[in-house]
């Protein structure tokens, strides 16, 4: 009887051995898991911001852990910039981080409070990313205000960078009528109402035969020559 008490003593041993030996094994290789910096980012959908930019907000520019790096940490580093609207971050094998950036445009520089107005209608200071950014050189009509951003929202972006200042021109009749000064030494008259027209400058151009003008989209589609 004594006997088989030892073998059993010595069973028992082994297996705690075999277990120790196992969970060891287990605790190294999550400590290496979690050890495993991030290997690659991708930044997709901006234009404002750089590369770099970003990575550095997110704080991810030293390549940390990819497992102890969160989404979440990601996301809320990167929702302190005032040009970041919406952020999708995903974390991919082989330990790679693609970050997508929705950014919001920045559509004029307000000449009154010396600030740039962004897409979502938050005004910021002005920094070096408003290099070719439209200036506006009056004051609106506070009521139209959230209506001129709606408006020029709808503008796109390569002809937003055509224009070089922006002028309010209400008239009698029309409260709602600006003056776009261009970068090519054009003028183009809008009302509120047909802003989304200027998005069909480039095509109108070439009617011009290279004179330089007046586009009147205010009312009507007419073009008067500058003497």
């Amino acid at each position: 009887m004594a006997k088989v008490i030892k073998k059993r003593k010595k069973l028992k041993i082994v297996a705690v051995l075999i277990f120790l030996f196992i969970f060891s094994g287990i605790c190294f290789v999550s400590y290496l898991l979690l050890d495993m910096p991030i290997r690659n980012i991708l930044i997709k959908g901006n234009e404002i911001l750089s590369d770099q930019e970003i990575i550095e907000l997110a704080q991810i520019e030293d390549y940390p852990s990819f497992l102890r790096t969160t989404s979440y940490k990601i996301k809320k580093r990167l929702k302190t910039n005032p040009y970041i609207e919406k952020i999708i971050v995903k974390k991919q094998f082989f330990n790679k981080v693609v970050i997508e950036i929705e950014e919001n445009r920045i559509l004029y520089i307000d000449s009154k409070s010396n600030e740039m107005v962004l897409s979502n209608g938050k005004s910021i200071e002005i920094d070096e990313n408003h290099i070719g950014c439209a200036i506006l050189i009056n004051e609106i009509n506070e009521k139209l205000k959230t209506t001129f951003i709606k408006k020029m929202n709808q503008i796109d972006q390569d002809i937003l960078r055509k224009v070089s200042e922006i002028k309010y021109e209400p008239t009698d009749l029309d409260e709602g009528r600006f003056l776009f000064a261009m970068t090519d030494g054009n003028y183009v008259y809008l009302t509120l109402t047909k802003f989304k027209n200027i998005n069909y400058y480039e095509d109108v151009l070439p009617q011009l035969e290279g004179k330089k003008g007046i586009l009147y989209l205010d009312s009507g589609n007419h073009f008067k020559i500058m003497e």
